[in-house]
């Protein structure tokens, strides 16, 4: 057993005075030595979370015990240490941002997409009838995806309602969404509802839970994560990498972020090209001065950003918040 977890999950569950619960919640989050980053919104909460194997039990219970969230569903992760440096509780807009914010157009407490436990999702996935639909960004599937998945040409899920007349074509099939633990889908199943699909499914858990219980078979490449730890293994049956680094197109692995913290952009590079590059996506970020000191994983404490700076285009492989 690994001394750490790493708690992953969501509730869309209406919060009144949302923003005074963020404060509140960070300093509860605080009194148990969590580290992690938490979206609040009027519509629920959004949330990884990081600590000892108490701590987290007493989140658990915590966020159980309240009728509001009793639902949430908590992806849990042994680690072997802390996923995060720092504590965020912050309120916000809508706990995954995508332009959707009328509850009275989509509401996933409402309408979504049929639930599927991993093992469902396993049996249909392979189905002449059946259309598996990547909902996340670019870099994340490009890092890894199902096999055989449609995906989006998109920088960020607020792009998602943009695309869905490319989507046309799959209106007679049962239509699979997925994504990384499952909030996206709950938005991006009841916009496919909306828009006259009749036959939509959601991945219940997403990604994370489906390695967990189905032994991610078929979900080639690595997944994103939003924390330190970049991405994780998902697939124990049946692993490929089909990933590809950015500057010389060998096969790897390794995600990082651009060591150039005015970029900070998201991109797949192998060890090699990351010596080589300091951990950088070009040769323009290479000699930025506020360039930072690359350690082989490619992850940084975020820094606060100079106002009115735009990004090079020599820098854009894409990127999600």
């Amino acid at each position: 057993m690994k001394p750490f977890q790493t708690l992953l999950y969501y509730c869309y569950s209406p919060i009144e005075n949302a923003e005074q619960f963020a404060a509140d919640h960070l300093k509860f989050c605080k009194s148990l030595h969590l580290v992690g980053r938490i979206i609040v919104a009027d519509e629920g909460l959004n949330g990884t979370v990081s600590g000892t194997a108490e701590a987290c039990k007493a989140y658990m219970d915590a966020i159980h015990a309240d009728p509001r969230f009793a639902k949430t569903d908590f992806k849990i992760d042994e680690v072997e240490e802390p996923s995060f440096i720092k504590m965020h509780c912050r309120y916000k807009s809508e706990i995954v941002y995508s332009g959707l914010r009328d509850p009275n157009v989509i509401d996933p407490n409402r309408e979504t997409g049929k639930h599927l436990e991993p093992a469902e999702f396993l049996e249909m996935k392979d189905r002449d009838d059946v259309v598996i639909l990547d909902v996340r960004s670019d870099y994340e599937h490009n890092l890894g995806r199902f096999k055989n998945a449609v995906t989006l040409d998109i920088e960020n899920f607020r792009d998602f309602p943009q695309k869905i007349n490319e989507l046309a074509q799959y209106k007679d099939k049962k239509i699979l969404t997925y994504c990384t633990g499952g909030i996206k889908c709950e938005k991006a199943s009841a916009l496919l509802l909306k828009e006259g699909f009749k036959d939509v499914y959601q991945l219940h858990g997403g990604i994370i839970k489906y390695g967990k219980e189905a032994g991610g078979k078929d979900f080639e490449g690595k997944c994103y994560v939003f924390d330190n730890r970049v991405a994780v293994e998902v697939n124990s049956v049946n692993p490929v990498v089909i990933s590809t680094c950015y500057n010389c197109g060998k096969t790897t692995p390794k995600m990082i972020n651009c060591a150039n913290p005015e970029c900070n952009e998201h991109f797949t590079q192998c060890d090699d090209c990351g010596e080589k590059m300091l951990g950088c996506c070009s040769d323009i970020c290479m000699e930025h001065p506020r360039r930072r000191e690359y350690d082989g994983t490619g992850y940084y404490v975020k820094i606060p950003q100079p106002v009115n700076i735009k990004k090079k285009a020599t820098c854009t492989p894409g990127v999600d918040e």
